[in-house]
């Protein structure tokens, strides 16, 4: 993880536990408040091939090295994520309808907390690592299989084949519903697939075997607050990040998109790069759509060029992120985006090109070209492929420069074993009689794990001072009183109970 690598320690890290949450600072961007947690990405490639960062199609995600993941895992059956602060159930569990996870949250108690909710989208995107690879193509279960999900902290289950799924089927909810509709009329939610490294927008009515279900506590993350600085560009106080106020214009492949943003110069500064996927999630708006608002899914801060979609309506653009989307197969060929407008399928049964994963939908989409036989549509849902996409670039926010790994590091299978990987966590959490589920080390935090290092002022906080020994920590709200705790293999001040 390059958080290590390069000596770099989280600018803004929340300890939440137990039910006091406090925060601890380490710069002036201590105030941020939607810090964006890297995508984990640190190798470089072409439109085809992994290579050398900085040899070609510069300004890619691997170049710049942000908030690297940090959990710590409580022993309760719970992780807290040290850059968000919010605080995860460790097991999902058996999957379930949408109804029947709304219902059992009405009474629901966990680890002695009964305020669990329902992630909303960007709280659980939060949580994808693009280290994944998409298993799309996948007809079994193989050891050789990466989810886009921490699977050393969170129990992680791809689709259950032996049940009639596809090994993709790892959908799990958010509370996000939709302000439109999909295919003729269904209601639906943004869901995110740690099997595939996806979000779409999944119906809310019983579908198969359900969804997963990963509920969390916690407030405040997610939320925009977007500043015309009034010289083209927007600031984002809640991420730190600086936005072009406008957009390319026009689409243009992934490698144009990358030089447009490496060469721009703009408000009076020229270290503009290509958002990294999860960067450009955080301006997607989900309360807009093109159906309900007649507008792109953006706070109309910016401006958004409207186009004319597949099916002839008056829409908004896909935009290109930094991010590669890796695959089972081997390839590297696709780059991630975001729909700012509907998210189109080309489903004969309802009449053709319609929306069929909303508008706020995370795909990924041919670097340079779309095949000949995907012009029309690819896959089930006839999903519309678009090489050339829209571009808004950023600069700021909680990055640095990185050299990226040696591209002999990156393992990417180019064929599966047929060895079945034994499934995890198959049983509901039992939160309810009081009994936490056992994550993948009954329950212990992993070993070798450095994400979850505590923050540097937690343990200076306890330097000298032995384990229950009273501490203190100076946070932006006053002084929170502790006791010294072992957290990762050291003394850290956690807050009393």
């Amino acid at each position: 993880m390059r958080l290590f690598r390069f000596g770099i320690i989280p600018i803004v890290a929340l300890l939440l536990l137990n039910s006091i949450s406090f925060t601890v600072t380490t710069s002036a961007q201590s105030a941020l408040t939607y810090p964006i947690v890297d995508t984990n990405q640190t190798h470089c490639f072409t439109d085809s091939s992994v290579i050398t960062c900085g040899q070609s199609f510069n300004g890619q995600d691997a170049q710049y090295a942000g908030l690297q993941p940090a959990y710590q895992n409580n022993g309760d059956g719970t992780i807290t994520d040290l850059n968000t602060g919010l605080m995860w159930i460790q097991d999902p569990g058996a999957k379930m309808s949408y109804d029947a996870a709304t219902q059992l949250l009405q009474s629901y108690t966990f680890a002695g907390y009964d305020d669990w909710r329902l992630p909303t989208i960007k709280e659980l995107y939060s949580l994808m690592l693009f280290t994944g690879l998409d298993v799309s193509s996948a007809s079994a279960v193989t050891d050789d299989m990466i989810p886009f999900i921490d699977n050393n902290y969170f129990n992680f289950q791809y689709g259950d084949t032996s049940a009639g799924e596809r090994v993709i089927d790892s959908q799990w909810m958010t509370s996000n519903i939709y302000t439109a509709t999909v295919m003729g009329g269904s209601q639906c939610f943004f869901g995110v697939n740690f099997a595939d490294g996806r979000i779409k927008c999944y119906p809310t009515q019983t579908r198969g075997n359900g969804y997963f279900a990963l509920f969390v506590r916690g407030s405040g993350y997610g939320v925009n607050s977007f500043v015309d600085n009034g010289n083209g560009t927007v600031t984002d106080q809640a991420t730190g990040l600086i936005w072009m106020q406008g957009d390319s214009g026009t689409g243009m492949t992934w490698g144009d998109a990358l030089q447009m943003c490496d060469v721009l110069s703009l408000g009076g500064a020229d270290d503009w790069r290509l958002p990294d996927i999860k960067e450009l999630h955080s301006i997607v708006d989900y309360t807009r759509a093109p159906d309900t608002t007649g507008s792109a899914s953006i706070d109309p801060i910016f401006a958004a060029t409207a186009i004319t979609n597949e099916g002839g309506q008056t829409d908004y653009a896909f935009y290109w992120s930094s991010t590669t989307h890796l695959n089972q197969r081997g390839s590297v060929q696709n780059a991630t985006y975001f729909s700012f407008g509907r998210g189109l399928g080309n489903m004969q049964e309802f009449g053709g090109w319609v929306d069929v994963h909303g508008a706020g939908a995370q795909r990924s989409d041919p670097k340079t070209s779309v095949p000949a036989d995907e012009v029309n549509g690819h896959g089930p849902q006839g999903d519309a492929r678009r090489a050339l996409n829209f571009v808004r670039c950023v600069r700021g926010g909680s990055v640095v420069p990185s050299s990226g790994d040696d591209p002999s590091t990156l393992n990417i299978p180019t064929s599966s074993s047929t060895q079945p990987q034994g499934q995890e966590g198959g049983q509901p959490p039992q939160g309810q009689n009081g009994q936490p589920p056992q994550g993948q080390n009954g329950g212990q935090p992993p070993q070798g794990q450095n994400g979850g290092q505590p923050p540097q002022q937690a343990l200076d906080a306890c330097n000298g001072l032995s384990d229950g020994a009273s501490c203190s920590v100076q946070t932006p709200n006053g002084t929170m009183s502790g006791v010294c705790r072992a957290v990762s293999s050291s003394l850290a001040c956690v807050p009393n109970n």
